[in-house]
């Protein structure tokens, strides 16, 4: 504001200056009119009058002016509920009435405009890298231009791990060879032997069971479901046990999709290229030596569903525990496997396109909304939906504004990313590559990956800070019964309960959420209780997903677009960012309890193990602080008013810190990327504060009483840096620490 004004009084000043210069240069011609006045009585008594008019004009003036400012409107509805916030204008830029927003909005979009789309995206072939992919990047691009968008892409030179080009990979179960052609990215390779071991799912909690049984798991090859948990995280859990590799089936009891189907997928732990961790793979950049610690160091393979049920057949042992179901068993000495993995590292060129529509008042915070372009077959639900109902959101907003008068105070950047099936990386790549222009700027990231699965049902994941911004379009948008909301048929009395479920690793939004610190949300329709069955499959069709939504794919899309263009919209529209700033200080109380009460049982169970002066003081404090500077901000913004453009830059700026200061700043993003202290993944985290106690507790090998006290103060100090950078100013530090 002080350019602009400064702007204005240098043009005032060259008006006075030509004014003048006027009257220097015209000092020879006839006096004016007012000159030519002279002080009679009657002149006298009628500049009297017209001095009494002008004062009582500018009372006037004046008293209105101040009953305008007594009730200016003030930010506070768009941030502590999820009601409708009151409108009000400002001279910055014209602002819609936000159920006109709304109700413009879903006329743009409809299941008819999804046909064309669906064709026109539609492949059989748009593997990460490919000819498919670059050509459905082109077209994407080109629909961005068309909408009148400014467009831009960028590449990525990322490894990935592909089957053999030449040669197979394969297995020997009592003298049958067989050759499964599915595969699993970034296994380990080579060849081992051993004795196979059903595992279940191959959960941590599966593991433990069988270690109960006192069932050594070194060296052995586990045999696992698909399911529950992702390839990764098997994988990883049968590492931790010593396990020599993991075989990976579809039980016909969770996947009906015939016995010879063939499984894809990655067991990275992690997210990005792991060939360049913490760091954008671009062609410029010079690559030390490095991957990422997620990279498993066993063999893993999927296998089909026939493979699978045959060799759980023929296992020996010990009976499998009553609680996983069935007649078989675990599997003995005697089941003797011989497991070869023979995938082949290459370098691929992917690439991310972009197209924006810019903001009037603050055009450089944006919402980006994304969707994954590759598959490794068809992708019909993976990639095809989520990329239609991101080109349609894209057409109808554009349309919005140049033909409707839709004037967004932030903009949107509409994002199609590649190399999505190895593990989110061109997402990752492009967050590493921007991080810190990211971090400041980006204050949401939409995910439209996978969002049409089904349609009896309806799942949310996402940061807590975004929970009314959910909430409210749960209630605004209706289901293919045009009469009910979402929130009345899937979330029913409690959507947090009935909808909402965790952000998971292997989600396109988690690494925008964990590694860079944006609130994210993640949302889908699914079969019901159960997933998807065809992704990571040749069968991810038009045609099966028709199947299971009664040939509504156009219509659950459309309500997909309404669920995400009213959330983003949302965001763009109003004068304050609608997150909601309470939700993590519920999180933070429920940690510290648990902490503290683990704590507890250690001291009483293993006294010798934690110094006496290992308090929970400072903790305690830090969560308080906490507590006071989220209540803090949301009295500033309920006392800010709209008037005031700047300061509601800065209250947004605020709200945008709180995501990306539970970022841990004391952990390598090579060794923990996800460095989120509340929703991350690693050692640095709250939760694995309380699973160390655990482990001091039952006076496991593993646990450290050093290395806990270290997390522990760094914890301590992560979560009073959040307090502090909330609080604001330097100054109102000490405030919030009474």
């Amino acid at each position: 504001m002080e350019g602009d004004n400064s702007q204005v009084e240098m043009k005032l000043s060259h008006m006075d200056e030509e004014v003048g210069g006027n009257g220097s240069h015209n000092s020879n011609r006839k006096p004016d009119v007012a000159q030519k006045l002279r002080r009679t009585p009657k002149n006298l008594c009628f500049m009297a009058a017209a001095t009494l008019l002008i004062f009582i004009i500018g009372y006037l003036i004046g008293f209105l002016v101040h009953r305008k400012k007594e009730v200016a409107p003030t930010c506070a509805t768009s941030v502590s509920t999820c009601q409708e916030p009151p409108v009000h204008e400002t001279g910055a830029a014209p602002l819609m009435d936000w159920d006109d927003v709304r109700k413009l909005f879903a006329d743009k979009i409809s299941p008819s405009k999804f046909e064309s789309v669906f064709s026109e995206f539609t492949s059989a072939d748009h593997r990460a890298g490919s000819v498919g992919d670059k050509a459905l990047a082109n077209k994407v691009i080109t629909k961005f231009k068309a909408y009148g968008m400014d467009t831009w892409s960028d590449e990525h030179f990322v490894k990935v791990q592909d089957p053999p080009a030449s040669g197979y990979n394969k297995f020997v179960f009592k003298g049958t060879e067989q050759r499964p052609t599915g595969f699993l990215s970034y296994s380990a390779t080579g060849k081992v032997n051993g004795t196979v071991l059903y595992a279940y799912y191959g959960q941590e909690s599966d593991l433990r069971v069988l270690r109960d049984k006192n069932i050594n798991l070194t060296g052995r090859i586990l045999l696992v479901r698909a399911g529950k948990i992702s390839f990764a995280e098997k994988v990883a859990n049968a590492a931790k046990m010593n396990a020599a590799a993991v075989l990976i089936y579809p039980d016909p009891s969770d996947y009906a999709i015939g016995g010879t189907t063939q499984l894809f997928g990655h067991v990275h732990m992690g997210s990005g290229d792991p060939y360049t961790p913490g760091f954008p793979s671009f062609n410029h950049t010079q690559f030390p030596p490095v991957k990422s610690s997620g990279l498993p160091e066993i063999l893993a393979q999927t296998i089909t569903a026939a493979m699978g049920t045959s060799i759980l057949r023929e296992l020996g042992g010990q009976n499998v525990p009553e609680a996983w179901g069935g007649m078989n068993r675990l599997g003995d000495e005697s089941d003797l496997i011989t497991l070869e993995v023979n995938n082949v590292l290459v370098e691929k060129e992917i690439h991310n396109v972009f197209g924006v529509v810019k903001g009037f008042v603050d055009a450089d915070r944006y919402v980006v909304i994304g969707a994954q372009r590759d598959a490794w077959g068809p992708g019909f639900a993976s990639s095809t939906v989520g990329t239609s109902v991101l080109v349609e959101l894209a057409r109808s907003i554009s349309d919005m504004m140049k033909n409707d008068g839709f004037k967004p105070r932030r903009s949107i950047v509409f994002a199609s990313w590649s190399a999505g099936e190895y593990g989110s990386v061109g997402a990752t790549e492009w967050l590493e590559g921007y991080l810190t222009s990211l971090n400041m700027k980006a204050f949401s990231y939409i995910n439209l990956d996978g969002v049409v699965g089904g349609r009896n049902g309806f799942k949310v994941a996402a940061s807590p800070l975004m929970h009314s911004l959910i909430e409210g379009a749960l209630k605004k948008v209706s289901t293919l019964n045009k009469a009910v909301s979402l929130s009345t048929q899937f979330g029913r009395d409690n959507w947090e309960s009935n909808v909402y479920e965790d952000l998971k690793m292997d989600n396109a939004a988690y690494p925008f959420l964990a590694f860079s610190g944006i609130p994210s949300v993640s949302f889908r329709f699914t079969p019901g209780n159960s997933e998807y069955p065809f992704f990571g499959t040749m069968l991810d069709t038009r045609e099966k997903l028709n199947s299971l939504t009664s040939n509504d794919v156009a219509r659950l899309a459309e309500i997909a677009s309404q669920f995400a263009g009213h959330i983003a919209l949302r965001l763009v529209h109003d004068h304050v960012l609608g997150m909601n700033l309470t939700r993590y200080n519920d999180m933070i109380h429920t940690h510290v309890y648990q902490i503290n009460k683990r704590l507890k049982d250690v001291r009483r169970m293993q006294p010798q193990l934690l110094p006496k002066d290992l308090t929970m003081q400072w903790f305690f404090s830090a969560s308080g602080t906490y507590g006071r500077a989220a209540r803090q901000l949301v009295e500033d913004v309920t006392n800010s008013n709209l008037d005031d453009i700047e300061m509601c830059r800065i209250i947004n700026d605020r709200i945008m810190a709180v995501e990306r200061n539970f970022l841990s700043p004391y952990v390598s993003p090579r060794e923990s990327p996800f460095r989120h202290i509340l929703l991350g993944s690693g050692p640095h985290t709250l939760k694995a504060l309380s699973s160390h106690l655990d482990a001091l507790k039952a006076d496991s090998p593993g646990a450290d009483t050093d290395l806990f006290r270290n997390q522990f103060a760094l914890a301590t100090w992560t979560v009073q840096g959040c307090a502090n950078s909330l609080a604001g100013d330097i100054w109102s530090l000490a405030f919030m620490e009474t």
